[in-house]
């Protein structure tokens, strides 16, 4: 299904969306600092929030 060219590409794609990612954010939290403040607190607040409902309806979906 995925060939090693297609694996090592995507794996260089996500390295580097990633570090474009961390990179821009770290230079607008510098310009915008009143926007971002506790920024990472809610990101974390809704990755956790995302799992969770994962997880629950992994599970109604089992026992229904």
């Amino acid at each position: 299904m995925f060939t090693t060219g297609r694996i090592i590409f995507a794996s260089l794609f996500v390295i580097a969306f990633v570090t474009a990612m961390i990179f821009s954010y770290k230079k607008d939290a510098k310009r915008n600092q009143k926007h971002y403040q506790n920024g990472a607190k809610y990101v974390g607040i809704a990755i956790v929030t995302t799992i969770l409902l994962l997880f629950f309806f992994k599970y109604v979906s089992k026992h229904l």
